[in-house]
């Protein structure tokens, strides 16, 4: 009796000590949420019956499909673990948020794992196969269906699927997932998830990450639509992939609500041209979608696209990227995609939409995935909304160089990314590397893509100007400069030039860190409304790039605050947009549509002032005429009053533009701040209009930080600048040596102060 008792104390004490008992099976956890590092207004919505039970696969719908996602069974495997069939795993994840997170409610990694569940096929389904889909799984997934592999994935960011008819049973059915996911130990694309999070890098985000489903399905199936709008020939091709349909025909149908537009049939694998007349064309101010069935024996199925051309056009002299044959200028945000309760997994499908939405409201009409490919229901928000969408192939780790076994598992996924997102509408671009990362022939990967998919423009190097290489070809020059706007490349008599990556500016916003006290940016700001200043100054200094340099599209950093990042526009848990909307939708909607961007920093007319040199180290200096020149001196309480009369200014109305502003000496009435010859004096009025125009100065909001920069009325992209204490009317990297790029910004930005001489 008593060694009874000590077997039964022993069975219940050891787990909890973790030891495990043989032959005695582990209780099952009941699932909860990890506390969460920040709180998304999505967060506590989220449960068992409720995880993402939306349709996963807008372009290809079907109306009979069953949703797996929920509890699973979870525990953490080693290398050679033979699969657990039949057994309880001890721990409960809520599926489909990766491991990592706090809604996976494991919220730690592992390299290895196992997923547990059973289900049950509807009787509705019997007579037809069933298809067990999962939207991604991070990295290697080898799934078992009651007891036998049905198939093995490799790739983090691609949809699969597996035909498991023939190894159901009626009644419950085991499914078991195990997975691989090495993160940056391994060589494979992993985008910015690192084991050991840290700056630029996140946390890894492993496991199930999308929704899985099993749907029933014709014996002679549809399993892909390619979708390629012809706008110049008045329709759309669409090729039908199947399985187990050779020979067969399909019937593609393209609607506008109730009224049929068009239709056609074809063999299956080949392309059907379909008619679509007069057609109604997308763009981010009018997303409209045609709705699109295809009709493969008994299988019927779904989807929508757009009817829009993606092209370049030498305007004026320039290399323009159009849509529907115009330029648009792009305009908008870094976006990657990391949630601080679900890392990459949106928590609902309204916070996926949200981040979209906040690119409409904030007057974006582009945004760029940055190293990251979405669930499909992320691209169908961005051809809903109307965001032309730049997308990046994830990035392998950024040393050591790779393999030939991590090119070719690279280039695999690369093609998986393009073939299953032909048909995203909203898709503009893509862009194989960034900032050469895993870099390796981006010549011959931008052709890859290119041959692949020549309806879309190829970056082969996002950020070419400052890491990696330029491969010299695609279609794009692509800089990245931080804050920026700087001077950016022009474009080539082949390739547009964009910006790819700029701003950054920090602000951290108290009870909404990741890591209170450490988040940082490129440029710290200290409130709301300096941040919305100088956002609008990066507008506004884009803007002059538009016209001067050739410059089609910027791109922020970023849409919302990540982990220790904190140069976003939003705060990483979404609950506080840091700027002001108004501002920034203006500033934004002015660079794209040409007008004006804040067309003036305003000055106080017939007031006096000082202004004062931002340039450390010589932030002592201002602005002063002697014997008739402009020069910078150091001025203080002691200096002379002749000094500090020379420093002093009276603003007028602008003697050449009444929009502009005239600075009319002090101590020197009726003489003026004017160029001539590029250098800058002080002359007196000759009622003249050139004089007139050349003591005409139009004040902007500064390029680089807080102030104001002074802009020649005659002369757009040149301003008052000093150097070597001397002023000059210079251009950001022109031919003369005060012209150098060098310090430009903080040289031509100027702190109006207080007038020395009252």
């Amino acid at each position: 009796m008593v060694r009874r008792v000590l077997l039964v104390l022993l069975a219940v004490l050891l787990p909890v000590l973790g030891v495990s008992v043989a032959g005695a099976a582990p209780q099952l956890q009941t699932w909860q949420p990890k506390p969460f590092p920040m709180t998304t207004p999505w967060s506590t919505q989220v449960g068992p019956d409720n995880a993402l039970p939306e349709y996963p696969r807008p372009q290809l719908t079907r109306p009979d499909w069953q949703n797996l996602n929920g509890v699973w069974q979870y525990r953490a495997a080693a290398a050679g673990d033979a699969p657990p069939i039949g057994q309880t795993l001890a721990q409960s994840i809520l599926v489909p948020y990766p491991v990592e997170s706090a809604l996976s409610g494991i919220q730690a990694h592992s390299d290895r794992m196992w997923y547990r569940r059973t289900f049950t096929v509807p009787a509705g389904w019997s007579g037809r196969r069933v298809q067990l889909n999962f939207g991604a799984v991070d990295w290697q997934a080898d799934v078992w269906v009651n007891g036998t592999k049905v198939g093995t994935h490799k790739g983090g960011y691609g949809r699969f699927s597996f035909d498991v008819t023939d190894r159901l049973r009626a009644g419950d059915n085991e499914l078991i997932v195990g997975v691989y996911a090495p993160v940056d130990s391994g060589s494979q694309p992993i985008g910015k998830q690192r084991k050991a999070p840290s700056s630029i890098f996140y946390t890894a985000s492993s496991g199930i990450w999308q929704t899985v489903w099993l749907e029933p399905t014709p014996a002679a199936h549809v399993t892909r639509l390619d979708v390629t709008p012809d706008v110049p020939n008045n329709r759309v091709a669409v090729t039908v992939h199947g399985a187990g349909a050779g020979g067969q025909t399909a019937t593609v149908t393209v609607k506008s609500g109730d009224t049929v537009i068009g239709s056609a049939s074809g063999p299956v694998d080949t392309v059907i041209q379909v008619p679509v007349p007069k057609a109604h064309l997308w763009s981010p101010d009018d997303p409209f979608l045609y709705d699109l069935t295809v009709a493969l024996g008994d299988d019927a199925v779904g989807s929508y696209f757009g009817m829009r051309t993606i092209s370049k056009a030498v305007l004026d002299g320039v290399v323009r990227p159009t849509l529907n044959g115009r330029f648009v200028m792009s305009v908008g945000t870094l976006d990657q995609g990391f949630w601080p309760d679900g890392l990459y997994t949106a928590p609902t499908d309204d916070a996926l939409k949200f981040d979209l939405q906040a690119h409409k409201d904030l007057g974006f009409n582009t945004v760029r995935k940055h190293i990251k490919v979405e669930p499909d229901r992320w691209y169908y928000w961005a051809d809903k909304l109307g965001l032309m969408v730049w997308q990046d192939m994830p990035a392998m780790r950024t040393s050591p160089a790779p393999d030939l076994a991590a090119k070719a598992t690279f280039e695999a996924e690369l093609r998986e990314m393009v073939d299953q997102h032909r048909s995203d509408t909203s898709i503009v671009q893509w862009i194989p590397f960034n900032e050469g990362w895993g870099e390796y022939d981006s010549s011959r990967i931008a052709d890859m893509v290119k041959d692949s998919d020549p309806s879309r423009l190829v970056n082969n190097n996002s950020g070419s100007n400052c890491c990696g290489t330029d491969g010299g070809n695609g279609d794009v020059i692509d800089d990245h400069r931080y804050v920026g706007p700087g001077n950016t490349s022009k474009p080539s008599r082949a390739r547009i030039a964009v910006l790819g990556e700029f701003g950054g500016l920090g602000l951290r916003v108290t009870g909404h860190e990741w890591q209170p006290g450490k988040g940082s940016g490129y440029e710290m700001v200290p409130g709301g409304a300096a941040l919305t200043d100088r956002y609008v100054s990066l507008d506004w200094g884009a803007q002059r790039l538009q016209s001067r340099n050739g410059l089609s599209a910027v791109i922020y950093t970023q849409l919302t605050d990540v982990e220790n990042e904190v140069n976003g526009l939003y705060t990483y848990d979404r609950q506080v947009l840091k700027v002001d909307t108004a501002q920034v939708r203006a500033a934004n909607r002015a660079l794209i549509e040409g007008t004006p961007v804040r067309v003036a920093a305003p000055l106080p007319v017939d007031h006096r002032i000082s202004l004062n040199v931002t340039t450390v180290p010589y932030v002592d200096r201002y602005v002063r005429h002697a014997n008739g020149l402009g020069y910078t001196a150091h001025v203080d309480t002691t200096s002379t009053a002749l000094l500090k009369q020379d420093a002093t200014w009276t603003v007028r109305t602008g003697l050449g533009d009444k929009s502009c502003y005239s600075f009319e000496s002090v101590n020197d009435p009726g003489q003026y701040l004017r160029h001539a010859g590029s250098r800058v004096r002080l002359a007196a009025k000759d009622g003249t209009s050139e004089f007139n125009r050349d003591a005409t100065w139009c004040s902007r909001p500064s390029v680089t930080s807080a102030g104001i920069s002074l802009e020649a009325l005659d002369f757009p992209g040149k301003y008052l600048r000093h150097y070597n204490s001397e002023l000059w009317l210079a251009a950001d990297g022109g031919t003369h040596a005060y012209e150098s790029h060098t310090s430009f910004g903080p040289d031509v930005t100027w702190m109006v102060a207080a007038p020395w001489a009252s």
